[in-house]
């Protein structure tokens, strides 16, 4: 029956996670929210089909934190991470002081004792690791400044979370209960219990110390002698088990294993065998936070709010306000951009899933009593279970309103040149045609939208006006009455599409030049009127493959014949295909038979006759056949 009961647990929630997370992604709200709410379904509040075994499943599935922070840790090498010190420090320092402080003045006024206030204060300023880095790695916005300072901030509340443990028996009313806590838990038992102060201390640096030195002179040639085995799940089994016996070596003295695993990630980012660790681990730690979020929406008691709805969601909206003003302040503090400061508060605005344990101990120690901690409890579940709405809130409210109001507060540049070409983005893409068309003596006026752009390019020496290219002032003021060619060389598929559409309503005569990230935003494009269609990774990848024939054996010019044929080929049936997109039966029809014609008319180049005949114009072959000039 135990047997039938674990497997059924796992069904449920394997399930659960298959059927809500697809759709929850396809409604655009995020994989987060969908184990989130397929956790309050399946929960004892809602269907039933999982009950207080609820608990027990959090603690495993916080596991995939830890290997998640395992992972981080891969990410940052040590001179990365030195850089972050500020923004660790003063951030994170000072967003979780001002909170707690906060906080625990509220809560005085509101009756509760100093030391249960202080520990409400500290408990609520920590935010939730897993849903945010999930959510903001999903989003692609790891690499801003906003994600660099939540993940800042996050690793100072983590490391917080050590001397919270260790403040809160302190702040313990009665210290009988405290006592009597200590002898009727299990919480946290481990090998620095009954040791003086000074022999902990030296049990958390050797520990550390033990980490850091294993990582840099032990783990290595341990991975190269696994490796040789060329086992992939012996391999795999070293990875899990440096990162469990990392949580196990922390958690016995006294811990957190997230802060050890991160730490051990950190030595190892500069190991060679970083990328099979992130492969091996990243399945799991996916399963175990996916579970987790499951747990936490489980956790979530619809009795209790039911029975105090006024009190818990007032709490709530107060606990997500007061955070997000605080990182808003603390955001401009640190000069950050409106847009991304918006970001960075609305991301963080939650509390975290360390909450679950530290209310519980505070519990066991007698700091407060369970009629406080349980709506609390409560409240940091719904708060969670916020954040990806939150964040979307930010993307479809907040950011087209207020995310570019610095840009716009600067006016467009004063154009003082008129020239042929007109080009609309000079980033990566359309700088190199500028450059082109400038050394082969051609002039183009340049409009590009990102002001820090612009500052970097006139330090290049190049002239470059700010402004809106989809505006038709800011077109009439570069000369496009006058002008030939318009180049649009952005990134953004609207403002693509806008551009384009203002430019053939008020300049027709101009001959429109369009960069498309893909094929879809090609047939966009065509769909608009657009006859010169340049899709950005198509000269890249016939060039890659040119060069690979060239090292199979192919000669120059016939691999060049065989790109241009493909590059015409592909290029005419674009046009084809984007009249009959929308009716996918019919355009996978003709794009198979259009593939097949392809590849037939290639092979008869490769064998006909002309294969002879280039030959004759492949000087490059020769040269390298002969080693001498021909």
């Amino acid at each position: 029956m135990h047997a039938e009961g674990f497997f059924f647990q796992a069904f449920v929630y394997l399930c659960a996670a298959v059927i809500s997370v697809p759709i929850a992604k396809r409604l655009g709200l995020g994989s987060v929210l969908g184990y989130l709410m397929a956790g309050m379904m399946i929960g004892p509040f809602g269907l039933g089909l999982i009950g207080e075994e609820g608990q027990d499943v959090m603690h495993f599935a916080e596991f995939g934190v830890v290997m998640m922070l395992f992972l981080i840790g891969l990410e940052l090498q040590p001179s990365r991470l030195w850089r972050l010190r500020g923004p660790i420090l003063g951030m994170g320092g000072l967003q979780v002081g001002v909170t707690s402080a906060i906080v625990t003045v509220i809560g005085v006024i509101a009756g509760l004792s100093w030391g249960a206030a202080l520990t409400v204060g500290m408990i609520l300023a920590l935010s939730s690791t897993a849903i945010v880095l999930q959510t903001m790695s999903e989003k692609g916005l790891t690499g801003t400044d906003a994600g660099q300072s939540s993940f800042s901030v996050l690793l100072f509340q983590d490391i917080a979370v050590i001397p919270m443990l260790a403040i809160l028996p302190l702040l313990a009313a009665h210290p009988d209960a405290l006592q009597h806590a200590s002898a009727g838990s299990d919480h946290a038992a481990n090998l620095t219990d009954g040791l003086p102060a000074w022999a902990k201390t030296l049990a958390v640096l050797g520990a550390m110390t033990a980490i850091v030195a294993g990582g840099r002179y032990l783990m290595r040639p341990v991975f190269r002698f696994i490796a040789k085995t060329r086992l992939r799940e012996i391999f795999t089994a070293a990875a899990l088990l440096l990162v469990i016996g990392i949580a196990l070596l922390m958690s016995e003295v006294g811990l957190s294993p997230a802060l050890g695993t991160f730490l051990a990630g950190v030595v190892l980012a500069d190991s060679e065998y970083r990328h099979e660790l992130e492969a091996d681990i990243d399945p799991f730690k996916g399963l175990l936070l996916g579970v987790f979020f499951i747990a936490v929406g489980a956790s979530v008691d619809f009795g209790l709010i039911a029975g105090q709805p006024g009190l818990v969601v007032g709490l709530v909206a107060a606990l997500i306000l007061l955070k997000f003003v605080v990182l808003f302040l603390v955001g401009r503090l640190f000069r950050m951009g409106l847009d991304q400061n918006l970001i960075f508060a609305f991301a963080l605005a939650q509390s975290g899933e360390f909450a679950f344990v530290l209310f519980s101990f505070a519990t066991q120690v007698g700091v407060m009593g369970s009629e406080i901690a349980n709506p609390l409890i409560a409240v940091v579940a719904i708060s969670m279970a916020t954040t990806p709405l939150l964040m979307l809130v930010n993307e479809r409210v907040f950011q087209p309103r207020f995310g570019t109001r610095e840009r716009d507060e600067r006016e467009p540049d004063a154009i003082d040149e008129k020239n042929p070409v007109i080009i609309a983005g000079f980033g990566n893409f359309g700088s190199v045609v500028g450059r082109l068309l400038r050394a082969n003596g051609v002039n183009a006026t340049v409009l590009e939208y990102d002001s820090d752009q612009v500052e970097l390019l006139r330090k290049l020496g190049l002239k470059v006006f700010y402004g809106d290219a989809a505006r038709r002032d800011l077109l009439e003021a570069a000369g496009a009455e006058n002008a030939r060619i318009l180049i649009i060389a952005f990134s953004d598929r609207d403002r693509t599409v806008d551009l384009v559409r203002t430019a053939k309503k008020h300049f027709p005569h101009l001959r429109l030049m369009v960069r498309a990230l893909g094929r879809p935003q090609a047939y966009e494009l065509i769909e608009e009127g657009v006859e010169h269609v340049y899709r950005e990774t198509l000269d890249t990848s016939l060039k890659m493959g040119v060069d690979t024939l060239r090292l199979l054996g192919f000669r120059a010019y016939q691999a060049q014949r065989a790109a241009r044929t493909f590059r015409r080929h592909d290029e005419k049936s674009l046009f084809e295909l984007a009249d009959m997109r929308h009716d996918q039966k019919k355009y996978l029809t003709v794009a198979r038979r259009r593939i097949q014609d392809l590849e037939e008319i290639l092979l008869e180049e490769i064998e006909g006759p002309s294969a002879d005949r280039d030959a004759g114009w492949d000087t490059d072959s020769l040269r390298e056949e002969f080693g001498q000039d021909v």
